[in-house]
């Protein structure tokens, strides 16, 4: 009896391709949609879905995920007269196929959380075999396979009509058979390579394991292509007895075939060379690493300091410390970059949200997204993208009207949404999301909330993020749980240390801005100190540092519960003063300091006086997520190398504190 044959080491580079894949098929599906209400031709976006759809059914056999390869094959069987003949698909069909896509991707995600991947729906299976009732063929001649049961076994009949027709139109079949060892690997011969290789030269119909009687593996390749066994064999990287001839074309369908035909399919666009895929678990873990060497890196500077106090000659060590850092920040920056992924990456699956929201609601809405090159931490774009589904959900449900509604208001029937992204700074990305509806209806807004009406919207933004507050007087499908602003506050703001506004007009639409760190983990921090406590501040949160005149201060009336701000006027434009060893209770009050932080918050500043500037480096940002230890204002712990754990101030979120505090009061 054979061994089983194990692919759990095969599954991961499965699941990162699939994925990939799966966001190729529904791109191309709405844009196909799009040039299909425009009148445009599409034939070039069903091909690149062919592809796509061929490429995950021929991935899901290999690795035995047969519901996907179901699902897959009746795409795929549908979708192959529309890409050869070019005829054009109808809207009902592209409704069909995203369902087909969809229950694809359903069962990628549940194999990548290790859960039962479900087999398809009867009713999913018919939609997708009526599609292909009109270009139905009678099959072609069976291929022979030989007299091995395990191939006979795993190659299904549409399998093996596909073979039969790339035969009968002129290409030959092959199987390749490619025996995984540690040598290859070592060289970089690997089944995901051969795969990349020889889709530049023949169509993958399937990708058979086979466990061997001695307990090894080995993958079988069925091909059809126009080369020799002799090409296939040097393009994978194999011995030529490792390939072998299933069935030539007769002479009749080498006289009529068109090597153009199938150009698509037997010549796919060449993959990206110099491409490596990383598993985030290891970049974690050289982020970890790295954290380890700036942490050990502040710890070695603080001794160089106290050799230097007691007299010890230590100019040759900090030139190297110098080098040392600039070295840690070089590669720092070198893996953050590996960790960074694009926007527009991210934002792939936003049209399709959109789409399906459209068909819920009966808006008619256009979304364009300009997110350029902007790249961010993947992090930070897992945390972000709830938020912003939550924005998009609220701009179609609640902001733009029906189309009757935007007809009587003189506006065009199709709202739109745009959707903008670029880097603000090195360390900081701004997100817009716009949309041409209603507006945010303030009174409206402070009835729901039991709160007298926001004079600006600064102030309407805080009332639209009051947990459970909804304008809905039912809830729907897609909004009225009072769940969404609330939600979007806590990641933006609570989580990643950012900020949040809001621009609105009665009739012309609203705007949401989100200013969002590239990444949370490593930053560039000022230290500073107040009474005995040393803090630290992110240098992206302060806006600039500010020097006091106690002769310009002027304080306001004392409160017994809350400290009593003075206010300190700066070009033109007066800013309150928080003493933070006041606020914090460090000890007794001693006196103005001459220095203060300032932080905007809204637009509005607020300084934040300290007793003396330690300087500025690189820190580690641990979150504290115990609910007992966390309160407004702190954002995490780092340890600036003497072994004791170091408060990260959110001084932004302080700030917010300290008005709503003073509000209350007054």
């Amino acid at each position: 009896m054979s061994a089983p044959v194990n692919l759990a080491e095969f599954r991961g580079a499965y699941l990162l391709e699939a994925e990939e894949l799966v966001g190729i098929a529904n791109q191309s599906l709405l844009a196909a949609e799009a040039a299909l209400r425009r009148g445009q031709p599409h034939a070039g976006l069903v091909r690149e879905l062919f592809r796509a759809v061929h490429t995950i059914k021929g991935l899901s056999a290999m690795v035995g995920v047969e519901p996907v390869v179901a699902i897959a094959h009746r795409l795929e069987t549908a979708l192959r007269p529309v890409s050869r003949s070019g005829i054009k698909l109808s809207l009902e069909a592209v409704d069909v196929l995203l369902k087909g896509v969809r229950a694809i991707e359903q069962r990628i995600h549940a194999l990548s959380e290790g859960k039962d991947v479900p087999e398809p729906s009867p009713e999913l299976l018919a939609a997708l075999d009526a599609l292909d009732a009109a270009g139905s063929t009678a099959p072609a001649t069976p291929i022979d396979l030989g007299q091995d049961p395990a191939l006979r076994g795993k190659l299904g009949q549409s399998d093996q009509e596909v073979l039969a027709q790339g035969v009968a139109a002129g290409r030959n079949a092959v199987r390749l058979d490619f025996a995984p060892s540690s040598s290859r690997a070592q060289v970089g011969i690997h089944i995901t390579s051969v795969r990349e290789r020889i889709a530049k030269v023949a169509e993958i119909v399937k990708v058979v394991p086979i466990s061997l009687p001695g307990g090894g593996l080995v993958f079988a390749l069925f091909l059809l292509t126009y080369s020799s066994e002799a090409e296939l064999a040097e393009t994978a990287g194999v011995e030529p007895e490792s390939v072998h001839l299933l069935a030539r074309p007769s002479a009749t369908a080498l006289g009529g075939a068109n090597e153009d035909e199938d150009d698509d399919i037997d010549e796919p666009e060449a993959l990206a060379s110099g491409v490596v895929r990383v598993d985030v678990a290891r970049l974690d873990d050289a982020m970890e690493r790295l954290s380890a060497l700036i942490v050990t890196r502040s710890r070695l500077g603080r001794v160089a300091l106290a050799m230097r106090d007691t007299g010890v000659d230590v100019r040759e060590l900090m030139l190297i410390l110098a080098d040392n850092a600039r070295q840690l920040r070089d590669l720092r920056a070198s893996i953050l970059h590996l960790r960074m992924v694009r926007v527009a990456d991210v934002l792939a699956s936003l049209p399709l949200l959109v789409r399906g929201l459209c068909r819920t609601t009966g808006r008619l809405v256009k979304l364009d997204v300009d997110a350029g090159l902007a790249e961010l931490d993947k992090s930070v774009a897992e945390r972000i993208f709830p938020a912003i589904l939550h924005l998009v959900r609220n701009a179609v449900d609640h902001a733009i009207e029906a189309p009757d509604e935007r007809q009587r208001l003189g506006k065009p029937e199709e709202g739109h949404l745009d959707f903008v992204c670029h880097e603000r700074s090195n360390n900081q990305l701004e997100m817009s999301i716009t949309d041409d509806g209603r507006g945010v209806d303030r009174q409206a807004v402070a009835k729901k909330a039991g709160r007298a009406a926001p004079e600006n919207d600064a102030a309407l933004l805080d009332l639209l993020c009051l947990p459970g507050l909804s304008t809905r007087e039912q809830a729907t499908t897609t909004s009225g749980r009072g769940m969404g602003m609330d939600i979007v506050k806590r990641i933006i703001v609570d989580q990643l240390g950012g900020e949040m506004l809001i621009r609105t007009a009665p009739g012309r639409g609203t705007t949401f801005t989100l200013r969002i760190p590239l990444t949370i983990s490593i930053v560039d921090a000022f230290t500073f100190e107040c009474g005995s406590q040393r803090f630290v501040v992110p240098v992206a949160m302060v806006e600039e540092i500010v020097e006091l005149d106690p002769a310009r201060l002027v304080r306001g009336p004392s409160r017994a519960n809350s400290p009593s701000p003075g206010m300190f006027e700066r070009r033109g434009e007066a800013m309150p003063v928080v003493e933070l060893e006041t606020l914090f209770k460090l000890g007794p009050d001693g006196g103005l300091a001459r220095r203060a932080l300032v932080v905007r918050r809204h637009g509005q500043p607020t300084a934040f006086a300290v007793d003396r500037l330690v300087g500025q480096q690189e820190v580690v940002v641990r979150p504290l997520e115990d609910p007992l230890v966390k309160v407004p204002g702190v954002a995490g712990a780092t340890d600036l190398g003497d072994g004791k754990p170091t408060l990260v101030l959110d001084l932004t979120a302080l700030s917010a504190t300290l008005t709503h505090a003073l509000e209350v009061a007054s």
